[in-house]
């Protein structure tokens, strides 16, 4: 089974379809499970004790876990100096911790498994440095970091921790951004175009190949920088 953080919209539920249509058990982790067709737990990530719920449950439920993949995350248009703290703690929760959170709780169902793969999401921002999202990208960027470590701790344990970085992409996360904005990142990359959802579940597919069984500790900056 390959757990999906942030299952019910966006990314998260692109990527949990995807992954049911193509043969695999997946189950769907949300706040809101009403949108998710199939097996679901109401969790929010930036809870310990609700993703330390949800692990006991599969380990009661004797489920093989072999990935784990964390979609789930928000972002804030703001300058640094006008970020008010309860958004600042949003985005660290949610993005950051709730990762990091999802990676310990979760990985222990990997190593019972002898192996499995662990993707991470990040943002093309973080490499550019993006005016005006400096909090979501320190955020992003602590993603990246962790996973880079991470995956030095899991290697001996064959489980490959990778992180993906897509550019601006047709979902939710980017309808408060102004057209001028998503132009100016997409002109930094070295393919200059917006994404589908399509194209990062293309990515997810070919790092849980066992074809990519020698990749851990990358960052794809879908776009290109």
């Amino acid at each position: 089974m390959i757990i999906v953080t942030g299952a019910s919209r966006g990314l998260g539920n692109a990527i949990y379809k995807r992954l049911s249509e193509t043969g695999h058990e997946v189950c769907g982790l949300s706040r809101d499970v009403s949108k998710i067709e199939g097996r679901s737990y109401k969790c929010d990530v930036s809870s310990y004790e609700q993703l330390k719920s949800v692990s006991k449950l599969l380990k009661k439920d004797k489920v093989k876990v072999t990935g784990i993949i964390n979609a789930a995350g928000v972002a804030s248009m703001n300058l640094a100096l006008t970020t008010p703290p309860s958004i600042t703690e949003k985005l660290i929760k949610i993005n950051l911790l709730g990762t990091i959170y999802s990676c310990q709780l979760f990985a222990p169902l990997l190593l019972r498994n002898k192996g499995g793969n662990i993707i991470n999401f990040s943002t093309i921002a973080v490499s550019i440095g993006l005016k005006g999202e400096s909090v979501y990208v320190a955020s992003k960027a602590g993603v990246e970091g962790f996973s880079k470590a991470f995956a030095r701790e899991m290697a001996d344990f064959k489980v490959r921790v990778n992180c993906i970085a897509p550019g601006p992409i047709d979902t939710d996360l980017i309808k408060g951004v102004s057209s001028d904005l998503i132009s100016k990142v997409v002109e930094k990359q070295i393919i200059p175009q917006k994404f589908k959802t399509n194209d990062i579940c293309d990515i997810v597919e070919l790092i849980l190949d066992q074809k990519a069984s020698s990749i851990s500790g990358q960052v794809f900056y879908v776009g290109g920088i």
